[in-house]
C-alpha cells in the first residue's frame, strides 16, 4: 500500500521492538485516530503498511495517519489495561467505543438500626448490602415499587426519617412499618421484614412463602385475624410477583452477550442474571468505524464494558464470539473483580438457552436500530430539499422555555445529528435575572450562555431551531448578529400557527422573515416536529424537577448552623413555619438548643 501522508513508515518500522505494547497513530492535526495493542509491536505495525490491504477502513486510517508513537509493556494484559485506557481518554474516531460507560444501579440495603432500602449508583462505600446490578434506573425503581407494597421497609430518606416526630402517608398507606416513630412497630417486627426483603432479593422467594405461611397459621391459631390476613395479603403478592417473573434458573450469578452486526452497524444485548433470576437486559451499540471484524468490535466492547466503571464482575460470562486473546482478557478481569472469571462459548443447556435469547434481542434490536436510522436519514434528506441545503445537515439545535407564572424558569437545548437525538449533548439553563415571565429576556439568556466565542466549532450546529414565531427569532438574530464565534447556523423559527395543532406548522426564516408551510404528511415537518418536541419534553422535565425541589425544601434548610434536629426543634417549638417567620429574636431564644447568636441568624436570614 502506498503511503501518501508524508509518515515516514519504513523509518518508523526500522528501529520497532518487538515487545508487547500499545501503539497511537496521529492525524496532522495532531489528534489521535487510533489506537491498538499487540503481542509484538513491530509484526502488528507492520501489516498497516502493506502493499495489498484490503480493508477499506484499515486504507482510510493509514492516509491520514501523520505521527505514531508506542508504549512497550512488559506483558500482553498491562497493554489491554493501557489500550483501554488511551481510548477511554482519547476516543478516537477509529476505535470501537462504548458510548454507554455509566456505571450500572443496585439496590442498598443499609446497616443502620432501622435498615432503608434505596437505589444505589457508585463507589460502593457505604455500610450494608448491595444487590445487582440492575439494567436500569428504572429496573431498580419498578424493583423497590414491588417491595413497598409487599415488605414495609422504609425507603425514605436518613434526614427525613431522623426529622420525624409523627408517622408520614407510607404509613398510612402500610408502606412502611414506620420504625421512624416509637411504638408503632417493634424491633424484632422490623428486623424480620427486612430479613424477608433481603431473601427477596436474594431470589428465595419460596423460602419467604413458607416463613409467611408458617406465620400466617400461628397468628390464626391464637386469634390475631387481623395479623394473619396481613400475612395473607404479602403471599399474595409474592406469588403475582413469582408469575411475572418470566426467566429464571438455577444460575447463581451470570452474565450473558449477544451480539448481532451489519450495515456497519453492531448491537450487543446483555443480560443479568443475579440469584437465580434475570434482573433484566440492555441494548448496546457500540461505535464502529467503517468495515470491522466482528472479533474485534466484541472484544473492544467486552473491556470497555467492564474497565470503564465501577462495574461487579461475576464469576461466568457467556459470550457469543470466541475471543482470540480469551486466555489474557480472563486474566485481566480476574485481577480486576479479585476472583476467577470465566467466559463460556457455545454452552449447553441453561447457558445456551440464555445465549440463544441474547442473540435473538440483540438481532431484533439491530433490525430496529438500522430501520430507525433509514427513516432519520430519509427525514434529514427531506429537510435538506425543503431548505435547498447545498451541504449534508449534519448537527441541529433547538431551544425552548418553560415556566409557571414566570417562575422556577428553565430554558431546554436539544441537540440531533443523523441518527437521531445525541441526548450527551443536551443542556438545560437555569434562567435567572430576568423579568418573570418575559420569554424573550429567557432566550437571549440561553443563547449566551450556549453560544460562546470561543465555543467548539464541531459543536456548532448547521441549523438551529427557535420553538416560537418571529419575535423568539429575533431573539435569535439579534445575538448572532454580534457573535464572534467560529461560524453561524442557520436561524428558523417553527410557529405553530393560530389553532396550534399538530401538523400546521410554519417554518420562519431569519432575515427576511419568509415562511415555509409544510405539509403533515411531509418527512421533513416529522423530523422539525420530534426535535421539538423533544425540547419541549425536556425543557418541562427541568422546569419541573426545579419546582418540586423549591416545594420541598423548607426556608430553614438554607440557614447556615441548623441541622435536622434543631429545625425539628424550632417547629415543634414554635408550632410550625409561619409562626418562625413571625418570631422576634427573643421568641426564637426560648427555644431550646438556639442561642441567642443563632437566634440572630435565623431572624435575619428569614427577612432577607
Amino acid at each position: 500500500m502506498t503511503d501518501t501522508t508524508g509518515f515516514d513508515s519504513v523509518s518508523f518500522l526500522k528501529n520497532l521492538t518487538q515487545q508487547p505494547g500499545v501503539y497511537r497513530m496521529y492525524n496532522h492535526a495532531g489528534d489521535v485516530i487510533y489506537v491498538g495493542k499487540a503481542k509484538n509491536l513491530k509484526k502488528r505495525v507492520s501489516s498497516y503498511f502493506r502493499k495489498n490491504v484490503d480493508s477499506i477502513k484499515t486504507q482510510s486510517l493509514v492516509r491520514q495517519i501523520a505521527q505514531m508513537d508506542v508504549t512497550v509493556t512488559h506483558t500482553e494484559t498491562e497493554a489491554l489495561i493501557l489500550e483501554n485506557n488511551y481510548i477511554k481518554e482519547y476516543k478516537p474516531r477509529y476505535n470501537v467505543l462504548l458510548r454507554d460507560d455509566k456505571s450500572y444501579p443496585y439496590i442498598f440495603l443499609s446497616a443502620h438500626q432501622h435498615p432503608r432500602l434505596a437505589s444505589h449508583r457508585g463507589p460502593r462505600k457505604a455500610k450494608g448490602e448491595y444487590f445487582g446490578p440492575y439494567p436500569s434506573a428504572w429496573a431498580v425503581r419498578e424493583s423497590l415499587a414491588i417491595m413497598q407494597k409487599i415488605f414495609p421497609v422504609r425507603q425514605c430518606d436518613d434526614n427525613y426519617y431522623r426529622a420525624r416526630s409523627l408517622p408520614c402517608l407510607q404509613y398510612q398507606l402500610k408502606r412502611c412499618a414506620g420504625p421512624c416513630v416509637a411504638g408503632l412497630v417493634s424491633e424484632e417486627e422490623y428486623a424480620e421484614q427486612v430479613n424477608l426483603a433481603r431473601l427477596f432479593l436474594k431470589g428465595k422467594n419460596a423460602q419467604i412463602i413458607g416463613q409467611l405461611a408458617e406465620k400466617m397459621e400461628q397468628a390464626s391459631h391464637a386469634l390475631e385475624f387481623e395479623k394473619a390476613a396481613r400475612f395473607r395479603d404479602q403471599i399474595q403478592a409474592l406469588n403475582k410477583v413469582q408469575e411475572q417473573q418470566g426467566v429464571s434458573g438455577n444460575e447463581e450469578e451470570l452474565d450473558v452477550f449477544g451480539f448481532a452486526c451489519a450495515s456497519g452497524t453492531a448491537s450487543v444485548q446483555g443480560l443479568f442474571i443475579r440469584d437465580n433470576k434475570l434482573l433484566g437486559s440492555k441494548s448496546f451499540f457500540p461505535k464502529v468505524p467503517g468495515e470491522m471484524d466482528a472479533n474485534e468490535v466484541f472484544r473492544s466492547f467486552l473491556l470497555q464494558f467492564y474497565l470503564t466503571s465501577d462495574r461487579a464482575i461475576p464469576k461466568q460470562i457467556v459470550i457469543p464470539i470466541a475471543l482470540e486473546d480469551q486466555a489474557e482478557i480472563e486474566q485481566l478481569l480476574s485481577d480486576q473483580a479479585g476472583h476467577k472469571i470465566q467466559f463460556f462459548k457455545g454452552a449447553r443447556e441453561e447457558k445456551k438457552r440464555y445465549l440463544d435469547l441474547a442473540n435473538i434481542n440483540a438481532q431484533n434490536a439491530l433490525d430496529s436500530q438500522i430501520s430507525h436510522h433509514k427513516s432519520v436519514l430519509a427525514r434529514f434528506t427531506a429537510l435538506e430539499q425543503v431548505l435547498d441545503s447545498q451541504q449534508p445537515i449534519k448537527r441541529m439545535e433547538c431551544f425552548d422555555i418553560s415556566h409557571t407564572m414566570g417562575q422556577q424558569t428553565v430554558a431546554s437545548c436539544v441537540v440531533f445529528n443523523r441518527e437521531g437525538p445525541y441526548k450527551q449533548d443536551y443542556r438545560r439553563y437555569n434562567i435567572e435575572g430576568i423579568t418573570p415571565g418575559d420569554d424573550y429576556a429567557a432566550m437571549a439568556q440561553a443563547l449566551r450562555r450556549r453560544y460562546k466565542p470561543d465555543a467548539d466549532p464541531e459543536k456548532i450546529p448547521d441549523i438551529l431551531f427557535i420553538d416560537g414565531g418571529k419575535g423568539q427569532l429575533a431573539q435569535a438574530e439579534d445575538f448572532f448578529a454580534s457573535w464572534q464565534g467560529a461560524r453561524q447556523p442557520v436561524l428558523i423559527g417553527v410557529a405553530k400557527g393560530t389553532s396550534r395543532k399538530p401538523g400546521l406548522e410554519t417554518l420562519i426564516m431569519a432575515g427576511n422573515h419568509d415562511t415555509i408551510p409544510l405539509e403533515a404528511d411531509d418527512p421533513a415537518l416529522h423530523l422539525i416536529q420530534h426535535i421539538r418536541d423533544e425540547a419541549h419534553r425536556f425543557a418541562i422535565a427541568g422546569h419541573r424537577n426545579r419546582r418540586q425541589k423549591v416545594k420541598t425544601t423548607s426556608k430553614l434548610e438554607s440557614i447556615p448552623g441548623i441541622g435536622a434536629k434543631k429545625r425539628q426543634n424550632l417547629l415543634k417549638f414554635m408550632g410550625g413555619l409561619q409562626e418562625v417567620m413571625k418570631a422576634s429574636i427573643d421568641d426564637l431564644c426560648k427555644v431550646p438548643g438556639i442561642s441567642r447568636e443563632l437566634a440572630e441568624t435565623i431572624y435575619h436570614h428569614l427577612r432577607h
